[in-house]
């Protein structure tokens, strides 16, 4: 069985599973562009001899597991270092060990994540039935995804199923369920339009006065314009759609600011495992089209005790520097697609960079300039050409090298 969803809708495909009581896996590729070959995705996922499901570029998928027409598991291409386990793991207080993580890739045929779940059930570090609640909202997430989906291709696999099995949920009794929380949801719209966005504070007083105090202190720790709605709901054991109604009168009063949450970079390999590196030294993003300037830059400070990353592309390399989360951004001016004041803007709006010591490259050395920099947020800056000391005594003045003396 394999077609389109405008051919026939994600809600009649689980039900024709469900009436076969069939045993295998549903692949539903997300449509990204117009442009998009599904018969290509789908071929290669016939072939792929029970691999885990890559990333093919910018494209989404979801896979959705059954047993005789239940549903048993589901994943996300997105899914990345097993972030989503992560975050159900986190309410009780259980972390995911990189080290095991990579000897149950090695070891296991089932997807990571779930093989995962499992040691730690068989580890009695987590029970049964908390590995069953974890399972089934991961499939309330998957459904309400699919459930919103207007546009792509599907193709359902019969399979052996998985092993051991864990839980199995009904399918239609959920879908009546999920389908009246995605109407729910549908009413938030326009201020509340995607799971995947994240919350800043706009008005502090007004929701200080408003809202309880431990309520507020919360929302200060988890409106940062990086943690989506959706990681909200898993950490804070709360349903999405309950949790979304209960913001949406503080966004509509435009004192809560949704933004779209600031997600992994897909080709930034230290972030498969979602877990920050410990910092041994000063961490500096220098963000410059010209590589040659670049490299001059990433080589003196390597040099001198920082950890430097060099960014030549702003515009898909911008995820990454919220990832790495740098003490001090070096960013030229004059850049195709997204100049250095646009950048500075969009990070200085988030509080994650709020404070972050920010430095202009520049070869403009016109007043107004300086003053626009200043305005856009920059905290100094930098006119090129600039030798290694003069490059070296301006990072000092706010951040300085790890020495072996520290």
């Amino acid at each position: 069985m394999q077609g389109t969803l405008n051919e026939i809708d994600i809600r009649s495909i689980l039900q024709l599973i469900e009436l076969g009581q069939r045993t295998g896996e549903l692949l539903i590729e997300a449509y990204q562009t117009s442009s998009g070959n599904q018969g290509d995705v789908l071929e290669s996922y016939k072939f792929r001899s029970s691999q885990p499901l890559k990333i093919q570029g910018h494209k989404i998928f979801w896979l959705v597991f059954f047993v005789n027409g239940q549903i048993v598991y589901t994943i996300q291409s997105k899914n990345r270092g097993c972030r989503r386990l992560r975050d159900y793991l986190f309410r009780y207080q259980i972390k995911v060990i990189r080290e095991e993580l990579e000897n149950i890739e090695r070891m296991s045929h089932n997807e990571i994540e779930y093989a995962y779940l499992w040691q730690l059930i068989k580890q009695h570090r987590l029970t049964p039935e908390q590995g069953k609640q974890i399972i089934q909202q991961m499939v309330r997430e998957t459904l309400f995804d699919l459930l919103s989906l207007r546009q792509g291709a599907f193709i359902f696999e019969m399979g052996s199923g998985l092993d051991p099995l864990l839980t199995s949920v009904e399918i239609s009794p959920l879908l009546i369920e999920m389908m009246k929380e995605v109407q729910q949801w549908k009413q938030l719209h326009p201020y509340l339009e995607s799971p995947q966005q994240a919350l800043q504070i706009a008005d502090q007083e007004q929701l200080q006065e408003t809202l309880p105090e431990k309520a507020y202190e919360q929302l200060l720790h988890w409106a940062d314009g990086k943690t989506s709605l959706r990681r909200l709901s898993r950490r804070l054991q709360r349903n999405l759609g309950t949790l979304a109604r209960g913001i949406y009168p503080y966004v509509e009063r435009g004192w809560l600011h949704p933004v779209m949450a600031i997600t992994p970079s897909v080709s930034s390999p230290n972030h498969l495992w979602d877990e920050p590196t410990p910092r041994n030294s000063p961490r500096i993003v220098c963000i410059d089209d010209d590589l040659t300037i670049g490299k001059t830059v990433e080589t003196i400070l390597g040099e001198n005790g920082y950890d430097i990353s060099l960014i030549t592309d702003p515009l898909s390399g911008l995820t990454l520097i919220f990832e790495l989360n740098p003490d001090l951004i070096l960013c030229d001016i004059a850049m195709p697609k997204l100049d250095g004041y646009e950048i500075c803007a969009m990070l200085r709006h988030s509080p994650a960079f709020q404070y972050t010591p920010i430095i202009m490259l520049t070869g403009k050395e016109g007043f107004i300039d300086r003053i626009r920099a200043r305005m856009m947020g920059a905290t100094d800056y930098l006119t090129k050409p600039f030798g290694e000391q003069e490059l070296l005594l301006l990072i000092e003045k706010y951040v300085k090298p790890k020495t072996n003396h520290d």
